[in-house]
């Protein structure tokens, strides 16, 4: 039985052979690790007791110097309102279709910079443009930070966006209607930081530019660092 044991064909686990497969063949694996990841965060919000919403969201007032919590910028992307499930269905919905067309286009690391990224830029635009005390969640100011950099990529590299731009409008329209409750701010943040991180992968596409784009990348992550500092800069009066 020992020789026999000895003798036989080594076999892997099903579920880390199909992982090794799907990262071969160019899966959009960081788009589902993101998916999965923002459901199990709803899911865990969903447990009475936990408060996973309120240690995530973001709000103005955890910039402040005495309440300084500059996480939370994003960890509230990973956070959904709990009383509207078609919030976090139709952010995962839109990150599945946007996702693989772009970490098919740019690769993995750099989807996963330009989400996080965009990310952080609708939480600034938040700091800067409502209102402190009001708390935000969802993953919209990266999802339209995707939407941007689709953009500006498919207009550079002569693609049709005439669809995209009549999405982009009516998406932005919805966040000022009265009474949605939608974070408008995050959604602008986002977009405009994706659309500046899509013009970089765009005009810094050459191998000899690597160094160029991963310099202006740091650039302007350092950029919204420094305006994520309002309150320590311009302190409330």
């Amino acid at each position: 039985m020992r020789e026999q044991r000895a003798n036989a064909p080594k076999t892997k686990p099903a579920v880390l052979t199909r992982m090794r497969s799907a990262t071969g063949r160019g899966a959009p694996v960081v788009t589902y690790s993101l998916i999965g990841v923002t459901i199990a965060v709803f899911l865990l919000q969903l447990i009475p007791g936990l408060a996973v919403t309120e240690r995530l969201l973001y709000a103005g007032v955890y910039s402040l110097p005495f309440n300084f919590e500059p996480w939370r910028m994003i960890t509230s992307m990973f956070v959904h309102s709990t009383g509207l499930i078609f919030h976090v269905l139709l952010n995962m919905y839109t990150l599945w279709i946007f996702g693989q067309l772009l970490e098919g286009l740019l690769g993995r690391w750099r989807f996963l910079a330009l989400y996080l990224i965009a990310g952080l830029g609708g939480s600034v635009a938040v700091l800067w443009l409502s209102d402190p005390r009001t708390g935000v969640v969802g993953a919209s100011g990266a999802i339209f930070g995707l939407m941007g950099a689709f953009l500006v990529i498919q207009r550079r590299l002569g693609g049709d966006t005439t669809q995209l731009l009549v999405l982009l409008g009516i998406n932005l329209v919805i966040g000022f209607v009265p009474g949605w409750n939608i974070a408008w701010q995050a959604h602008l943040g986002g977009l405009v930081v994706g659309a500046l991180i899509g013009l970089i992968f765009v005009e810094t596409r050459k191998r000899n530019q690597q160094g160029l784009q991963v310099g202006l990348l740091i650039g302007l992550t350092v950029v919204l660092l420094i305006l994520s500092l309002r309150f320590f800069v311009f302190p409330l009066v």
